[in-house]
C-alpha cells in the first residue's frame, strides 16, 4: 500500500476572484482557509454578506464542494458611482479530500461570514 500526504494546495481549484461565465455573469471565488489539526481537517471561507440559506456544502465521493449565489442590492439610490469593488453572483469551490476523512461526520457552521466545515478524521 502507498501513501500519499494530502496536499490541500494541489487539490484546490486556482483562486480567481473575479471571472465571467460563458453567458457573460460576472462571479467570484471566496478565499479558503485550509488546516491539519491532530483529530480533523478544518476548511473556512470567508463569504460576507451572505445569508446561510444561500450557500450549499455538499460532499461526493471524496470532493467538497461549497457553492452559493451573493445576491445584489436591488434598490441603490445612490448616483454616479465613483467606485465599487464588492462581488456579487454565483461561485463554487471544490476541494479533493484526504482518504483518512469521516464523510458521515462531517459539520458545517457559518457565523459573521465565515464559514467552517470541520472533517473529523477516521479513528
Amino acid at each position: 500500500m502507498v501513501l500519499k500526504r494530502w496536499r490541500p494546495s494541489l487539490d484546490i481549484l486556482p483562486w480567481r476572484p473575479f471571472w465571467m461565465s460563458s453567458d457573460g455573469e460576472r462571479g467570484w471565488t471566496p478565499a479558503l482557509d485550509i488546516f491539519e489539526k491532530d483529530d480533523r481537517f478544518v476548511v473556512k471561507a470567508e463569504l460576507p454578506g451572505m445569508r446561510e440559506e444561500d450557500i450549499d456544502v455538499s460532499v461526493v465521493g471524496d470532493t467538497l464542494t461549497i457553492k452559493g449565489e451573493k445576491k445584489s442590492e436591488n434598490e441603490i439610490n445612490e448616483k454616479d458611482y465613483y467606485h465599487m469593488e464588492r462581488s456579487y453572483g454565483t461561485f463554487m469551490r471544490s476541494i479533493s479530500l484526504p482518504s483518512n476523512v469521516n464523510a458521515d461526520k462531517i459539520e458545517a457552521k457559518y457565523e459573521d461570514g465565515l464559514l467552517e466545515v470541520i472533517l473529523p478524521k477516521i479513528a
